[in-house]
């Protein structure tokens, strides 16, 4: 029986294959983890409770720093996931299961905790909730003109694109060429910078509804492709979804154009590291693409980020975005020159706890303050000391109880909804239209069953970026 995709080979054994793996993914755990905190702690304004703090702020971005590190992660893993897989259908799968049971769950847990009057969680809070359930369903509403429903979702919807992307891109055979895809998206953002107007599309349309009722049959449609294990189907839904997602970025992102352009060439750049890695391309182009996208971030906020913009990508100025997305390059660079090296189990503890702290820290926030009388801020160093110690233990339990409770189930679901897909029709295809990357990251097995994470982790690439 001919399969969706030629089969990869399968990696090559380690001489000591626990110690091996936990090596090689450790720094990739690590990044996550330290990523997620500094999120964290940009939404805790932990800045304010320094001395120095007014300076950072003015030079440095947290935020930027901690979401640009992990979409390099993500560029890095999420196509190897794909390639290692071979399977269209087995990716999605894998995904979806790994993404929204933990987003439903956060969702819920917001909504009973916070009132209806707090802004962080928007989610049946807009006025318009049948838009707000398929937008976020979808998981698109940072690209359809609908309030995120929960603030810190937004870069879901540019992982979810970014797959669309890697998912278009491998069925065509065309999954290799990452580095000049990553230079195309850097010179973008160069050359456009601000001058194209966000939700261009809505503005034409002048409904969001309407937006809806066009993009909402598409996804369901290109979903319909991926997941049926036909071959002609697969290809078709996939080039549906990469369209789609190109139209989306280009002409309705919310976000400002050089920011949208430069997140995925930021992916995508470090998926040409991961092929550097592997010898699927050579060193000195991979340095020459990789180099021209750092260069083209740093640019990109000494040009554009300032006059008002900042606002709109939420830093004090150029400074902030450009240094704060150098730093992110930077730190990814170093752990990847330390791969070989084992790294401090808390640190891959919150690589694997990371997706649950970035869904859950703001409504936590919103919670466990006003009991102890926060905001305001403590102003004794103890009271500030006490204040981060009490928020990032109550996070870290509750990170650590739904990665537990929610995220290696549902993983595991996911796993046996594969298997019961592949029993009941088996992935067919045709002709090869993907070649495979040798030496791929080895697949670990699991403490129960996870995606992505520590030495408890199957393999890279099952667990959000941000999201992932």
């Amino acid at each position: 029986m001919k399969k969706l995709i030629p089969p990869f080979p399968r990696p090559r054994a380690a001489a000591a294959p626990g110690s091996a793996a936990g090596a090689r993914l450790g720094w990739l755990d690590a990044l996550r983890g330290i990523a997620a905190l500094v999120v964290v702690l940009h939404h805790f304004d932990v800045l304010r409770m320094l001395p120095f703090g007014g300076m950072v702020w003015r030079n440095f971005d947290l935020g930027v720093f901690g979401v640009m590190l992990f979409f390099i992660v993500s560029g890095y893993i999420i196509p190897a996931s794909l390639e290692r897989r071979g399977d269209v259908r087995a990716f999605w799968i894998g995904r979806l299961f790994r993404i929204y049971p933990a987003v439903i769950v956060a969702f819920a847990a917001a909504i009973v905790m916070l009132p209806a009057g707090d802004g962080s969680v928007a989610l049946l809070r807009t006025g318009d909730d049948l838009a707000s359930l398929v937008a976020n369903g979808l998981m698109l509403q940072d690209m359809l003109g609908v309030i995120n429903g929960m603030n810190v979702t937004w870069t879901l919807c540019y992982e979810m694109v970014f797959y669309f992307f890697v998912t278009a891109l491998f069925t065509r055979g065309l999954h290799r060429h990452s580095a000049p895809i990553a230079v195309a998206f850097a010179g973008a953002a160069l050359a456009i910078g601000t001058a194209l107007a966000p939700q261009l599309l809505i503005t034409e349309l002048g409904s969001v509804r309407l937006l809806l009722l066009i993009v909402t049959p598409i996804v369901l449609l290109g979903f319909w492709g991926v997941l049926s294990g036909n071959r002609k189907a697969t290809a078709a839904g996939a080039l549906l979804l990469g369209g789609l997602g190109l139209v989306l970025v280009t002409l309705n992102s919310r976000a400002v154009a050089f920011e949208t352009l430069m997140i995925f060439a930021t992916m995508f750049a470090g998926t040409v590291v991961y092929r550097a890695q592997h010898g699927t391309i050579g060193r000195v182009p991979a340095l020459l693409a990789c180099g021209s996208v750092v260069l083209a971030g740093v640019l990109v906020g000494w040009l554009y980020n300032r006059n008002g913009v900042q606002e709109s990508t939420w830093t004090s100025g150029w400074k902030a975005w450009s240094l704060s997305y150098l730093a992110a390059w930077i730190l990814f660079g170093l752990f990847f020159l330390l791969r070989g090296r084992r790294f401090p189990k808390p640190l891959t503890w919150l690589g694997a706890i990371s997706f649950s702290m970035y869904l859950l820290h703001f409504p936590l926030l919103r919670t466990v303050g006003p009991p102890l009388g926060v905001p305001p801020m403590p102003e004794s160093t103890l009271g500030k000391v006490a204040w981060t110690a009490i928020f990032l233990t109550v996070l870290m339990a509750a990170s650590h109880l739904m990665y537990r409770l929610v995220e290696l189930p549902a993983q595991r679901l996911g796993k046996r909804v594969q298997r019961a897909a592949d029993r009941r029709r088996p992935a067919v295809a045709g002709a090869a239209t993907a070649a495979a990357v040798p030496d791929a990251v080895p697949r670990r097995q699991p403490e129960g069953g996870e995606g992505r994470g520590t030495g408890t982790a199957p393999a890279p690439g099952e667990k959000a970026s941000v999201s992932g």
